[in-house]
Order: structure tokens, then C-alpha cells, then sequence
């Protein structure tokens, strides 16, 4: 089925629809439980303009969302799986792909650019050997660019997991990646 005059295709689920058969095969769909989420869209799923409510909390549960809890979610609220998934593809908040135990959220607004947050991305790049959106393999890390973070006068400076590091240079960016992993291979039991 093909989407003409921006109508959403009915009745069909995502891999089914509007090509997106091809888009899945970009995107990791973990086994999850759906169950998880029947308390959110109990609360929501009869309240108009709750999706990206109802994203986020399934991201919140997942760490990213799932195919399948997208088309679960279409089920119980009748929504949709085409218009679910431009959502969720439109919003840079929503993830379609876990992310790893560490999310690194480099700042790259102006103060952090003036100052060389550049820098501080290659120097990610050069330890982890992942760009942009990207995870490590082994799943300890993943980088997302963002905006701003706010903290202009610690330019540059990441946040990885709520903690935020600034004044950064090449070399203590480095550092406290090596730091984290480390503490991430303990605490898996792999080191």
C-alpha cells in the first residue's frame, strides 16, 4: 500500500506499510515485554494528543522503542502504526535503537563549539570508534550530539548519564571514558 494524499494507510502494521518493510531492517526489535506498558496506555490510550506521552514512557521502560511495542501500542489505542512511527521518527527525544550503558550526550552549542567541543568529538571518535548516534559494540557507550545542555560557562562539556564533565580537553574527555568503561566492565562481571 502506498500513501496517497497523506493518508495513512489503515489496518496495516508498520513492516507492512509504505515501504517501511525496508526501514525495519535498520532497526533492532529486542524481545520485550508489551505487558509493561498495559499501565500507561490504560491511563492514556483514550486521551487525545497522548502519544508522545505514551512514547516516552515506553521509552522510559524500553530505553529506546521498540518496533513492536510501536505496534502494540497501535493496537490498544488505535492509532495509526504509519502515524506512530512518524512520530517517533520526527522527535530527536525518541530512539528506535538501544542505546548503550553510558549515553554521552556531547554539547554543541555555541559556547561549547567556540570552545572546541569539535575537538572534543574527535577525540570520542578516536577512543570509542563510533560517531554521532552511534554505540560501541560492546554496548558500553553511545554518543548523541546535542544542542545545548546548558552549562555554557563549563564549556566544552558532555553529560554521560546525568553527570556532566566540563572544561574539557581532548585528553580528560579520553580519561573519563576510559573511567566509566572500566567501571562498566566491573560492574558486568567482565573485568
Amino acid at each position: 500500500m502506498l500513501l496517497k494524499d497523506n493518508i495513512f494507510c489503515k489496518g496495516v502494521g508498520i513492516v507492512d506499510c509504505c515501504g517501511a518493510k525496508e526501514l525495519k531492517k535498520h532497526f533492532r526489535d529486542e524481545e520485550v515485554d508489551l505487558r509493561l506498558m498495559d499501565e500507561i496506555l490504560d491511563k492514556y490510550k483514550n486521551v487525545p494528543g497522548s502519544l508522545i506521552t505514551i512514547l516516552q514512557h515506553a521509552q522510559e521502560i524500553y530505553g529506546y522503542l521498540p518496533l513492536s511495542a510501536l505496534e502494540y501500542i497501535s493496537r490498544e489505542t488505535g492509532i495509526h502504526t504509519s502515524q506512530i512511527y512518524g512520530v517517533a521518527t520526527f522527535y530527536t527525544q525518541f530512539r528506535l535503537n538501544p542505546v548503550g550503558d553510558n549515553l554521552i550526550m556531547l554539547c554543541k552549542g555555541t559556547a561549547c563549539h567556540v570552545n572546541g567541543a569539535d575537538r572534543i568529538e574527535e577525540a570520542i571518535v578516536e577512543e570509542l570508534g563510533i560517531k554521532n548516534g552511534e554505540t560501541t559494540e560492546d554496548n558500553v557507550f553511545t554518543l548523541n550530539n546535542v544542542a545545548c545542555l546548558g552549562c555554557c560557562s563549563l564549556s566544552p562539556v558532555m553529560m554521560i548519564n546525568g553527570i556532566t564533565y566540563g572544561s574539557l580537553t581532548p585528553d580528560k574527555a579520553k580519561s573519563i571514558l576510559r573511567e566509566i568503561k572500566e567501571a562498566t566492565l566491573q560492574k558486568r562481571g567482565e573485568k
